[in-house]
């Protein structure tokens, strides 16, 4: 290094006699020196910022002037001045918190432990808090002996960012903390102020013996030689600073809570300029009050006000891009005109233009009624595009839908649509079940037009009855009619949930067993999706303890999982299946005395529902049923139903043959037969997929086998004389497989 160092200085000595190239030279000297400086550890900032940058100057002021600047080199190297930008403008305003403002201040006051640590959820503001106290200061609205501070913004990963060295970064705070005393009038913010505790030993793990960053603070703290703010969440505060209480008792805390809706609103409001200049729009007080109510409602996972800021937000930068692709799609429909169209607007504008003189010059007394019209159109066609663009609740509703999946824009037509003939679109696919089609219509369209309790699930229902009913497929087709694709539904399957242990498997498994921070199968899944229909299929096979968890989102629309998050149920629609109650229904339209019940339907379905209630009061508690919007009764098919729901079987099975090639014809012979084989009131549905697999599906795969079917046929399925199903092929008819 002492070679390197007579070298420049020798350069410097004699630089009017070498010219350029003694400027060249002492670029390339000055240039090793740093890196011999840079290997021992210490900063070779200081002697560049010296240097001028095409020739080194001889001027003594300059050597004077790069002490000056490598003294405080810490602290404007890794902080930024709050205070300075609040003066230049460049902070957002805040709006409220004056009682958390006034008590930092109050800490900030004091003579001893004037620390005030900020702590709250993530969102809450507590950021926006620090900066608001650096406003308060730019404007001198702080008492006097805050007056002369400045609030200096510590930026963790620039401090950490490169040091490598054993020792580093304990001397860049050494440093810092050493600069923040010299100058007397810093207060220093640290936002996330866990991040520095125990990380002292970079590079050699948690283990290592470098000091921890937060000691090297502690005896500046205590000593009241400087002033810190910082901020940092509840859960970080619990696992950081309470284990080290003597940090802990440096610091005061200032708990930060999340504003009411009100107060959100007026956060907004105080911030909508300011988004306004950024996009170039205009935000309606509609949309700011939709942004609060949406988010709070449907974003549950965020606290406010930080959900609804970037609702507004991404709102805005969206209608921006809309209004641009609009703009775009008028000029390409201008341009692709034909020059006929083209040359005819060029002479409407022009003409325009003459009426626009001529008003301006002669008056409106030269512009009959009619020009007038028509100059009007113009102008305020002319002007739309400068002006700037509207963002009412419509938009939030559109960002918020994008963001949770839930349908919470108002209805359009054909949505309109769907829902009135919902319930027809359901009895199409789920056979002689009116009653329970009827009510989860009914649930559904609660929910849609916005009738239903906020703080509780869609609708919570069980479904009762004999196997094979319909009671799973009924949950399957409103899931495909209504939520899109019967991959919306998220069913569980309660016969896996029979023993204690497997409560975990739903919540997540607690702390110190395999898996835990996995997640739980049923909170993940609704985490993901929230607007969807739940399916516990089967719920009586599951372990009595499981109905607790129930308990939670049946009545409060919400779950704790072994984490500690919360997890929405208020947009889900509940539906639970059960086989309880069977035997009552078995025993059709008789009572339990033996006498039969009147032929009106209505009173035939109320008094076999009363009677499946009782049953239930047996095998589930109160407190369970008692959180159940509605019991639907699922009743044993008839004959004639069953012939309605063979028709739907054989279309799905023709559907998976057509895609072969082939057409396929059943008789009305063979499907009587598939209905006698296939009817058994105990079973339901469920023995009819079997007589086709065996009467037609068998018989079908045969001819393929034996090349009796080969694309485009028609076949047809029949009985013989022996009344067996045999399979022929009817040639004259060719099937177009485009259709």
């Amino acid at each position: 290094m002492m070679e390197v160092l007579v070298g420049s200085f020798t350069v410097y000595k004699y630089d009017f006699r070498l010219g350029t190239n003694g400027s060249q030279l002492a670029s390339v000297a000055f240039s090793r020196l740093q890196k011999e400086i840079a290997k021992d550890g210490r900063e070779p900032n200081v002697i560049s910022k010296g240097v001028p940058n095409k020739s080194i100057s001889r001027k003594g002021s300059d050597a004077g002037a790069s002490a000056t600047t490598g003294e405080e080199s810490a602290l404007s190297q890794f902080c930024v001045d709050l205070t300075a930008r609040a003066s230049e403008g460049r902070i957002d305003p805040v709006v409220g918190r004056e009682v958390e403002v006034q008590r930092i201040i109050q800490i900030l006051c004091r003579k001893t432990k004037s620390n005030p640590i900020l702590l709250g959820e993530a969102g809450v503001g507590k950021t926006a808090i620090a900066e608001g106290m650096a406003l308060r200061i730019a404007k001198a609205d702080v008492a006097p002996f805050l007056l002369t501070k400045r609030v200096m913004s510590l930026d963790i990963a620039l401090l950490m960012a490169g040091a490598k060295e054993r020792g580093e970064l304990e001397e860049r705070v050494t440093k810092l903390v050493k600069d923040i005393i010299k100058s007397g009038d810093v207060i220093l913010f640290i936002d996330e102020v866990h991040i520095l505790v125990q990380a002292g030993t970079i590079g050699r793990g948690n283990k290592g013996s470098g000091l921890d960053i937060a000691n090297l603070l502690k005896p500046a703290l205590g000593r009241g030689q400087f002033q810190c703010i910082a901020s940092t969440t509840l859960d970080e505060y619990r696992l950081y600073f309470e284990k080290d209480t003597a940090l802990a008792r440096r610091f005061q805390p200032v708990w930060v809570d999340e504003p009411s809706e009100d107060d959100a609103i007026k956060i907004l409001m105080g911030l909508r300029e300011k988004y306004e200049a950024h996009h170039k729009c205009r935000y309606t007080a509609e949309a700011i009050k939709a942004a609060v109510d949406l988010s709070a409602r449907y974003i549950v996972d965020r606290y406010l006000p930080d959900k609804a800021i970037d609702l507004i937000d991404e709102a805005g930068s969206r209608a921006c891009i809309e209004a641009f692709k609009k703009k775009k799609e008028h000029e390409t429909g201008i341009l692709s005109k034909c020059p006929a169209d083209y040359w005819q607007e060029i002479k409407d504008v022009k003409s325009m233009h003459e009426m626009e003189n001529k008003l301006k010059y002669y008056g409106a007394s030269s512009i009959d009624d009619t020009n007038e019209l028509i100059l009007d159109s113009y102008l305020s066609s002319t002007t739309t595009d400068n002006e700037p663009i509207e963002v009412g609740p419509e938009d939030i509703a559109a960002v918020a839908s994008l963001w949770s999946g839930i349908p919470v824009q108002k209805l359009t037509a054909d949505q309109r649509i769907l829902l009135l003939d919902l319930e027809n679109q359901l009895r199409k696919r789920v056979i002689g079940q009116e009653e329970a089609v009827a009510a989860i219509s009914r649930a559904v369209k609660r929910s849609r037009v916005g009738l239903k309790d906020p703080d509780r699930p869609i609708a919570a229902m069980l479904f009762c009855g004999p196997t094979g009913v319909g009671k799973t497929e009924l949950a399957k087709s409103l899931a495909a009619c209504y939520f899109g694709s019967e991959a919306a539904m998220v069913r569980l399957d309660m016969s896996e949930y029979m023993e204690r242990h497997t409560v975990s498997k739903l919540i997540g498994s607690p702390p110190g067993y395999v898996g835990y921070g996995e997640g739980g199968v049923l909170t993940e899944a609704i985490r993901r999706k929230p607007f969807t229909l739940l399916l516990l299929d089967e719920i009586e096979k599951a372990h009595p303890d499981i109905f607790n968890i129930l308990l939670q989102i049946l009545e409060d629309g919400q779950l704790t999982d072994s984490q500690g998050r919360r997890v929405s149920f208020k947009n889900a629609l509940v539906v639970m299946t059960s086989n309880v109650g069977s035997s009552a229904i078995a025993k059709g339209r008789h009572n339990s005395i033996g006498f039969l019940i009147p032929d009106d339907k209505t009173t035939s379905y109320n008094g076999l529902k009363s009677m499946v209630i009782e049953e239930l009061r047996s095998y589930f508690r109160p407190e369970l049923l008692n959180r159940i919007d509605e019991v639907v009764v699922f009743q044993p098919l008839e004959k004639s139903q069953l012939l309605q729901i063979l028709d739907l079987l054989l279309q799905d099975m023709k559907k998976r043959v057509l895609s072969l090639g082939v057409h396929v014809k059943v008789s009305e012979a063979v499907k009587n037969l598939v209905c006698q084989q296939g009817y058994n009131p105990t079973y339901g549905a469920r023995p009819l997929r079997r007589a086709i697999t065996s009467l037609i599906e068998d018989p079908l795969s045969e001819a393929f086998l034996y090349g009796e079917c080969k694309q485009g046929d028609t076949v047809l399925i029949d009985l013989d004389a022996n009344g067996n199903p045999f399979v022929t092929n009817q040639l004259d008819q060719i099937v177009n497989l485009s259709d």
